[in-house]
């Protein structure tokens, strides 16, 4: 193991491949909603999750009609439709085909409107300055490299007054023996800086690219949280949650969060 270790893996390309086998396996995060939940929204009863199970207070949000909204790595058919059915005007933006099919699916079921774009997280160049009111960023940095060139872009293509809700993995939730892990025990294995490219050995990384599995990057809080606030942002909401799958972890700490952060 170590961070000088040699390895060829592209990972966005690799990644955007690896998200549209979940599309086709099923991953819960893949999953359109259905006509059920549209119908809720445009009713006002809505919820959206920045991390596995807590929804996003309405608070965070304000007043959605008419708001322009970037679901940034946000696609698969789940919270762009739920938001323009409130009556966002909704862009979609996604490294992987397939999940921004999921969106495109939805959107012609229903009757929405969404722009659907396909792209680098860290590149928004394709948007002017000051383009949107909200950005919606869940747990999906994870698969980048580095991440605060997503937070400067996020700075940047919003409006004064715009707010980013983002939610991210804690690193620890990386650094456990998975052999272990898998049986119930909680060891610590990995150290941080942590990536599946550089900490892992070929055959431990072969465990994920063998079926084709994302692979992820532990980024610190430092980054997630200190990269907002040096790309200019103000920090005006927290919260943290657990695995909504019940894993070992969860029986012992939260190991997500979500922000909510303010453009001055």
């Amino acid at each position: 193991m170590g961070e000088d270790m040699k390895h060829d893996i592209d990972l966005r390309k690799y990644n955007r491949e690896a998200w549209d086998r979940q599309v086709a396996a099923g991953n819960r995060w893949t999953v359109p909603v259905g006509p059920e939940v549209i119908a809720a929204a445009r009713r006002g009863e809505w919820s959206v999750v920045l991390t596995p199970s807590k929804p996003v207070p309405h608070a965070w949000f304000g007043p959605l009609a008419g708001k322009d909204v970037l679901g940034l790595a946000s696609a698969g058919g789940q919270q762009g439709p739920v938001l323009a059915a409130v009556g966002a005007r909704v862009t979609m933006f996604d490294n992987s085909p397939a999940q921004l099919a999921q969106d495109r699916l939805v959107a012609e079921r229903e009757g929405l409107s969404i722009r659907l774009v396909e792209g680098d997280m860290r590149d928004l160049s394709v948007f002017a300055d000051g383009s949107f009111d909200l950005i919606f960023h869940p747990c999906s940095n994870g698969f980048v490299s580095e991440i605060r060139p997503v937070w400067r872009e996020a700075f940047r293509v919003l409006r004064p007054g715009g707010v980013l809700l983002s939610g991210f993995s804690q690193p620890i939730r990386y650094l456990f023996d998975p052999d272990l892990e898998a049986k119930g025990e909680l060891r610590l294995k990995y150290r941080m800086p942590y990536s599946d490219l550089t900490s892992l050995t070929e055959e431990e990384r072969r465990r994920y690219t063998d079926v084709g599995d994302l692979l992820c990057v532990a980024h610190s809080l430092e980054d997630q949280i200190g990269g907002q606030l040096d790309a200019g942002f103000l920090l005006a909401g927290f919260y943290d949650d657990k695995n909504s799958s019940g894993d070992v972890q969860s029986e012992y700490l939260s190991t997500f969060c979500a922000t909510r952060a303010v453009k001055p």
